[in-house]
């Protein structure tokens, strides 16, 4: 049964061509993902599919009689009515019968209306629904119910505009970017209920993982046109590869029959006849071929940054106190040269606050924050997307600098620098306030590398950027050498990148936990080991994995006796710290090779050395009996 079809719509804004003759339909019961690069118009097609905006051509055409429903990314309210009247706001019965319900149950009403209002729940079969409000409201913290809308913070606004739209429980839901401001908690519940939901979806997300659960359909928008993959995001990566390769093959062969073709055209401009004109119409279909190009932009960024000292970031019994609420308390960590730590944790808990606090835009109530003299900070957060509306995008990158310096000598043009962030000469000199959301936070990502730092603090970066930005901004960080510390709600960014998390759970203390964010959710449900604080391994001057092997040695009872989660973590671990340490002693040993003529660097590097493959034997020892224990 078809709800929706999507016929030959076209979009211009000004001179520029957003959408062109595009056309789709989608079936009861699909979960379709719409993916594209940043500025290909996403929000720009959803909002006309949802009716907010008209196409310049053609029309989007829906099956009589079902309800439709759309969650944007700035979704508005009546500033005026409480949160409670939002919620139940429209022309629902269903709902109508459970906000008066509600009502009599909070006020204390037993009369004719309550009476009449369980009669119509009974009528409408509703008890389920009623219970389903509740859930919603609670699992996506919305509460406090008579509360302005005024006074709600916009991340508020955007969980309650999702509880709204989930609550009506349309036939047809549009979804533009549904995890952007949601915990991670949040996101496993919605994505979870969307799974189970009999429900027609159509979504804009760069979650992969939400994708990879949710989505049964993928449609891709590029260039070239709209192609459908019917399966999930990792049936969508392996014939989108297919696909790419296969038109590569084709403008390939293109480009040579055209060189062919152009030289006949060159050679006989008076001969051609009627008879020929089938050749020559066939010659332009072909230049059109040739002429395609295939842009896989990536980001490509040489650092060249200043070594890491001994002494990086520390934080010797930290806490921050507002009034009476503790965030976290005695907090202690010393940071490790080319760590990346994760961050997770309830909205709400502290983790922008920690931020905040190794920024120095905020003081701690009490212990102290001790920075390297050879640390070179840099901060990407919501704050640095606020540019000025006139300003042009060379001009934005000029103001940090007209050059910077790259590895081995070389340096780029601020032009030029945009180009490898994927912006094409034609965008340079377009306004900022112009330019997309993700395309704005790609701009600002630019910004804070610009300044070639060794330390490099993420607040949310992945929000609104498409995901062939997010795969290059993932590879650029994996061989990033300094420092990073993330805070992300985006699991597979997480999953990827970081080498441990500082868990904040709103009861004062920050766990410093060996892994991954999907180890750490792995680790929540079996809990069968004490998790280790970063305060206890700070002061012990042991790392991660020797904690988990002191605690487990301590617990005789809770010791595993096969090789178990805790000990898969640990062996993985392993592997990528002895790597690590190979790569550091490979470096060290060329440095003698080349020969150092200063006596104390080469003290300092025969001391680190020492060092290296003293813990290089004890971690090969251990992985050793590790690979035994897993056979």
């Amino acid at each position: 049964m078809n709800y929706l079809s999507v016929e030959n719509i076209s979009k211009r804004f000004g001179d520029r061509e957003i959408l062109k003759s595009l056309s789709f339909g989608m079936a009861k019961g699909e979960k379709l993902a719409l993916v594209a690069k940043n500025g290909t118009g996403k929000s720009t097609l959803l909002n006309m599919i949802a009716g907010l905006d008209e196409p310049d051509s053609g029309q989007v055409v829906w099956r009589k009689d079902i309800m439709v429903r759309f969650l944007s990314q700035d979704p508005q309210f009546d500033k005026n009515i409480s949160i409670w009247d939002a919620v139940f706001q429209g022309d629902n019965p269903i709902l109508k019968a459970v906000r008066d319900y509600e009502d009599c149950l909070e006020h204390g009403i037993v009369d004719e209306r309550f009476q009449n209002a369980i009669d119509k729940i009974e009528e409408l079969k509703a008890w389920d629904h009623e219970v389903k409000v509740k859930s919603i409201l609670s699992e996506l913290k919305v509460a406090n119910f008579d509360a302005k809308i005024s006074t709600l913070s916009g991340g508020q606004v955007k969980r309650l505009a999702l509880a709204k739209v989930l609550i009506d429980e349309p036939d047809f839901l549009i979804l533009d970017e549904p995890t952007n401001h949601l915990d991670l908690e949040m996101i496993e519940w919605l994505e979870n209920y969307l799974v189970t939901e009999k429900i027609t979806l159509l979504m804009v997300t760069h979650d992969r993982y939400f994708l990879e659960n949710v989505c049964n359909v993928v449609l891709e928008m590029d260039d070239f046109g709209l192609y459908t993959y019917k399966g999930n995001y990792s049936y969508f990566l392996e014939k989108r590869d297919e696909r790419k390769a296969s038109e590569a093959s084709e403008i390939d062969k293109a480009k040579n029959i055209f060189r062919t073709e152009q030289e006949w055209m060159r050679r006989q401009p008076k001969a051609r006849g009627t008879k020929s004109k089938a050749r020559i119409d066939s010659f332009y279909e072909i230049k059109k071929i040739a002429k395609k190009r295939i842009e896989d932009g990536q980001v490509e960024l040489e650092m060249n940054m200043e070594r890491l000292g001994s002494k990086i970031l520390e934080f010797h019994n930290v806490s921050k106190t507002y009034g009476d609420r503790t965030l976290f308390e005695k907090f202690s960590y010393k940071f490790q040269r080319g760590e990346k730590v994760g961050i997770i944790g309830p909205n709400g808990v502290g983790k922008t606050t920690l931020l905040n606090i190794i920024t120095g835009n905020e003081e701690p109530s009490t212990g102290k924050v001790v920075l390297g003299e050879t640390v070179l900070m840099s901060y990407y957060n919501q704050d640095g997307l606020a540019f000025k509306p006139d300003d042009r995008v060379l001009e934005v990158v000029k103001k940090v600098a007209e050059y910077i310096p790259l590895a081995r000598g070389k340096k780029l043009s601020a032009a030029q620098l945009l180009e490898r962030f994927l912006f094409p000469k034609h965008m340079h000199y377009n306004q900022v306030e112009k330019l997309s959301g993700g395309e704005k936070r790609r701009l600002h990502l630019l910004k804070a590398l610009m300044k070639n730092p060794n330390f490099l603090i993420l607040d949310e970066p992945t929000n609104d950027l498409d995901i062939m930005t997010l795969n290059v901004l993932e590879d650029f960080l994996l061989e990033y050498p300094g420092c990073v510390l993330i805070v992300s709600h985006d699991r597979y960014f997480m999953d990827k990148l970081v080498d441990h998390l500082f868990v904040l759970e709103g009861n004062k203390t920050v766990k410093d936990f060996p892994g991954n964010y999907s180890q750490w959710r792995e680790w929540k449900k079996e809990k069968n080991t004490e998790m280790p604080t970063a305060a206890k391994m700070s002061e012990s001057g042991t790392n991660a994995l020797e904690e988990v092997k002191e605690v487990q040695q301590t617990n005789p009872v809770d010791k595993p006796k096969k090789f178990g989660f805790n000990e898969k973590r640990e062996f993985g671990l392993l592997e990528k710290e002895i790597e690590k340490l190979e790569k550091r002693k490979a470096e060290i040993n060329q440095k003698f090779d080349a020969g150092i003529e200063d006596s104390k660097e080469m003290m300092k590097l025969s001391e680190e050395l020492g060092n290296v493959i003293e813990s290089l034997e004890e971690k090969e020892m251990r992985w050793l009996e590790l690979s035994e224990m897993a056979g």
